[in-house]
């Protein structure tokens, strides 16, 4: 089985953590199932931003982007050359280390969490 290692970030995961994940599960669902809550305010059906993530180790196992994940990652926070959208990024058999950016472009949290320390 594939592990996932997350890099610290404040909110969701502070220590990080190391999972051990099902290939064939997106990035998005292996983070939800192990409890650690990285946005997805399109529910994953690839219409936001919100799960943005930069795969620092494994990029090139993943399945080719769509264009329509870039379009979308082109209004993404802190892209970069190896930034997915966790909902559409798959696993395979190879491992992948992953960071969840600081902050998301997300309208909803940024009304509802004025307080909420990024």
């Amino acid at each position: 089985m594939p592990i996932i290692t997350v890099l610290p970030h404040a909110q969701l995961c502070p220590e990080g953590a190391t999972l051990q994940v099902e290939s064939g599960e997106t990035i998005c669902d292996a983070l939800l199932n192990n409890d650690i809550a990285i946005e997805h305010a399109c529910e994953k059906s690839c219409a936001c931003t919100t799960c943005h993530v930069i795969v620092k180790k494994g990029f090139n196992s993943l399945a080719p982007s769509e264009e329509e994940e870039d379009d979308l990652l082109d209004k993404a926070w802190g892209l970069t050359s190896v930034s997915r959208l966790s909902c559409q990024a798959v696993v395979t058999k190879d491992d992948l280390t992953v960071e969840i950016p600081k902050y998301t472009i997300n309208h909803a949290r940024e009304h509802y969490d004025k307080d909420w320390d990024v």
